[in-house]
């Protein structure tokens, strides 16, 4: 456990191949949030993500604990990055996801998500016309995956607005890590947003915003918390400094492969030629993506790709991410 606070970027192949691993399980396990939604979309919204993230919050403080990482005193600026962390990446984000899906269906939402890879490529800074070229094939395989033609410009437009968030919860959580670790950015921004979801659920439906779940929505709550929330949130925090933000964001496209995967698995459906022919296709822009690189330096967004110093213990992987060496490294603005 002592290593989940470690956040520093290393060019040994078997720390890239742990980023890229928890990368895509982290996205793919994101894409079962759709399957799984559907079990709780007539629970309050705001009330019941609320009892997400508070239970996610639990769990993750509890693990900060058991690790022995003490809190960290942040800087008006960081504290200004976690809070729009929580308020885009996780409030909003749902609330948009919800809408959209409720406005178009998860094939609207799903399509406009499986433009991340793209989206960070193009913002990652100079990407080489071989990264882009594996970001447009990713977004062409998640298109395919989850189907367009449905849903409305409202629908469309709450897409845009998860598109939005979701490049937030990366992008806002770089100059973060390197001092918090995945770990206390996880458990921190989970937490701010217990009381905004709170605060915004009295506002809007009162004292309805809570009401005892049935056994199928405490499961689907429950695995939001854990799984969705607690496990891929982590991973993904732990991938992002290891391989950089472009080359993480590919993965973005197997959101629409565990949201095919998970319907498969509920009984929701059985995954078309399609379905199948945009997940390969997803695969492969990966693969293209990942063989751009001739070395394992990270990509452009990553804190370690600007202005590393050979500090002493900086390339150590056991290295804690609230030292000095590693803290004042690699810091930038999203």
């Amino acid at each position: 456990m002592a290593d989940m606070s470690t956040d520093v970027s290393i060019t040994a192949p078997p720390a890239r191949i742990r980023g890229l691993s928890q990368a895509a399980v982290a996205m793919f396990l994101v894409g079962t949030l759709a399957g799984v939604s559907g079990v709780i979309q007539d629970y309050p919204v705001y009330g019941g993500q609320a009892l997400r993230y508070l239970l996610a919050a639990a769990v993750l403080l509890a693990v900060t604990r058991l690790a022995g990482l003490r809190a960290v005193r942040l800087t008006v600026r960081e504290g200004a990055l976690l809070a729009a962390l929580s308020l885009f990446g996780l409030v909003i984000f749902n609330v948009c996801v919800i809408e959209a899906t409720r406005r178009g269906g998860p094939a609207l939402v799903g399509t406009v998500l499986g433009t991340v890879p793209l989206a960070l490529a193009l913002l990652g800074g100079r990407p080489s016309p071989r990264v882009l070229g594996a970001a447009a094939v990713v977004v062409a395989g998640a298109t395919l995956a989850t189907g367009l033609g449905s849903g409305d410009l409202p629908g469309l437009m709450w897409s845009l607005g998860a598109l939005f968030c979701e490049l937030c919860f990366s992008l806002l959580a770089i100059p973060l890590l390197p001092k918090l670790g995945a770990v206390r950015v996880s458990a921190y921004s989970a937490a701010l947003a217990v009381p905004l979801l709170a605060v915004t659920g009295l506002l809007l439906d009162g004292t309805a915003m809570l009401r005892v779940p049935t056994l199928p929505e405490a499961l689907g709550l429950g695995y939001q918390s854990v799984i969705v929330t607690t496990v891929a949130f982590f991973l993904w925090y732990d991938a992002l400094p290891r391989i950089g933000a472009a080359t993480a964001g590919l993965f973005a496209g197997l959101i629409p492969v565990g949201a095919i995967a998970t319907g498969a698995v509920l009984g929701l459906g059985t995954p078309s030629a399609p379905d199948l022919l945009g997940a390969a296709l997803v695969v492969t822009g990966i693969v293209i993506g990942l063989s751009a690189a001739g070395r394992p330096a990270t990509a452009a967004g990553s804190p370690a790709a600007e202005g590393r110093r050979p500090a002493a213990g900086a390339g150590s992987p056991a290295a804690p991410a609230s030292s000095p060496a590693i803290g004042a490294s690699g810091r930038r603005s999203p």
